[in-house]
């Protein structure tokens, strides 16, 4: 006997299998891409978490020595050791 499951039953289990990995308040290592800014790569605080862009959630981070906030795909994130 097959059982039946809706859409909003399948959508609620893929959001429970698929959530950010990095949390509000954690230090993560960001890498950033050869075209944006290269020197920009380095230790940043997770400041909000952002919808995904399709493939890739995204973050809000920020290094203490910037005077502003980045928007990071968690596939540029690493935690820090």
């Amino acid at each position: 006997m097959l059982a039946s499951i809706s859409v909003a039953q399948v959508t609620m289990h893929n959001a429970i299998l698929r959530a950010h990995k990095y949390r509000v308040g954690q230090t993560v290592l960001y890498t950033s891409s050869p075209i944006s800014r290269p020197g920009a790569s380095g230790s940043y605080k997770v400041v909000k978490l952002l919808p995904s862009d399709g493939d890739d959630y995204q973050y809000r981070i920020k290094n203490p020595g910037e005077a502003f906030e980045r928007v990071a795909k968690e596939s540029q994130l690493e935690v820090e050791h």
